[in-house]
């Protein structure tokens, strides 16, 4: 569990969680805000999904390798 690739996974999760909690909120304030800044929360949030599946992917490819 210590394996910093897990580690940097887990953080990346963690960004897309935070990601998408902000926009969600800021959808729900409604209004200026929402207009603002929701599209872009959202698209950070896409990004941050695609850089977390590929350090997934990444830290579970290098697991087996190393297993066999």
């Amino acid at each position: 569990m210590g394996d910093p690739l897990f580690i940097l996974a887990v953080a990346a999760m963690a960004a897309v969680v935070v990601a998408l909690l902000l926009g969600l909120g800021s959808y729900g304030k409604g209004g200026e805000t929402s207009r603002k800044y929701s599209n872009k929360l959202m698209r950070l949030r896409l990004l941050l999904q695609f850089v977390a599946v590929v350090l997934i992917l990444a830290y579970v490819y290098l697991r087996t390798q190393g297993g066999q």
